[in-house]
Order: structure tokens, then sequence, then C-alpha cells
């Protein structure tokens, strides 16, 4: 008869994550060896086996579970059925917050994606692109004229250029905090997309031939 999971089996793997995160993070992945994640988590090595057979395991289980979460999010803002200002805005401000509370998963998903195998950075790097294909869907909602001018996807960049990389600037201990900042990013952003002017040749009607 096989043995059952215990009742912290999720909650332990749960901090497992956490801790590989965070010194993948701080270390990088090549830089973090199972033993310190094994210390970091107050393990044996062979406990830490039990829940995940190797590294590399933890580097997919972290990217994963963040884009899904991500995915998630985008999803139930949709379900609210918002006019679309409001959704880009709520869009905008979750991620952000989202942003700080996986901070560490974030910095692995952004960084060490390159390890990860083809296959894998695939299926992981697909869910990403749905995320950002619902941003560009609440932008091209937002503002018909950037679409039209074929730059829905350019300004979804810009938007995530503005708010993947706040981590590495952005300090706990400073005076603003991720809460202070989303509605600031989307403020920024609504402000300054109205004004942009698309490149002359993009201006041009597309030429059917």
């Amino acid at each position: 008869m096989a043995r059952g999971r215990s009742a912290h089996y999720d909650d332990q793997r749960e901090l497992i994550l956490e801790r590989a995160a965070h010194l993948f993070a701080r270390q990088g992945y090549s830089g973090t060896s199972m033993n310190q994640v094994a210390e970091a988590c107050g393990l044996s090595k062979p406990a830490l086996y039990h829940y995940f057979r190797d590294k590399y395991a933890l580097l997919v289980h972290i990217a994963e579970e963040h884009v899904s979460r991500l995915q998630e999010l985008v999803e139930e803002v949709d379900t609210l059925q918002l006019a679309p200002e409001p959704r880009l805005r709520l869009l905008i401000e979750r991620f952000v917050l989202e942003y700080a509370r996986a901070r560490d998963a974030h910095r692995v998903l952004t960084e060490d994606v390159r390890f990860l195998t083809e296959e894998d950075q695939a299926r992981i790097l697909g869910t990403e692109r749905s995320v950002v294909g619902h941003f560009a869907s609440a932008i091209g909602q937002q503002w018909p004229h950037i679409g039209t001018a074929r730059l829905t996807k350019p300004t979804t960049m810009l938007l995530f250029g503005m708010i993947n990389w706040m981590f590495t600037w952005l300090r706990p201990e400073g005076s603003l905090t991720h809460e202070d900042l989303a509605p600031m990013v989307a403020d920024l952003f609504f402000g300054g997309v109205p004004a942009m002017r698309a490149p002359a040749h993009l201006q041009e009607p597309e030429r059917q031939d």
C-alpha cells in the first residue's frame, strides 16, 4: 500500500519553492546548490528530494506557478466584464501588486528562463504570451487608434517594460511601496498613451496588393 502524503506536504512544498526562489533571485540559478536550498528550508538533502527530484525541477515549478498565477489574474479581471478603462487600470494595478508579492519568482522568470529546456521554455513562455495578449486586447479596446496604427503590441511591451523591472530599483525600505506605485503606473500609462504619435510610415494606409 502506497504511503499517503502528510497533512503538511503542500505547505512544505510551497515553503521550499519560496526559499529556492529567494536563493535563485539572489545568487542566480547556476550559483545555487540543492544543499543550500535544503539548509534554507531546514531540511536534510534526502528530505528535499522527497519533494523535488533536482534543482531543475525547482526552476520549472517556480517559473510555471508564477506565470500560471498571472494567467489567473487576467482571467479573474476578465470575468468582471468591466469597461475598457477600469479593466486596464485593474490589470495594471493587480500585476504591480502581484509582482511585489512574488518578487523572487518574477526575478527568476525574468533572468533564469534561459536555463529551461526548449520544451519547458515554450510551454511557460506560451502562457506568458497569453497574458501579454490579454493586456494587448485591453489596450486595443481602450485606444482603438493604437491598433489602427499597428502599435498595440509595442505599446503593450512598453507597459511591461515599466512594471517588469521595478524589482531592480524599488527597495522595500524606501518611501514608496508597490501599493503607492500601482495607481501611479496606471496614471502614467493613461496619461502618456494619448500623447503618442505613430511614426510617419505607420500613419499611411496599408497597401492592398
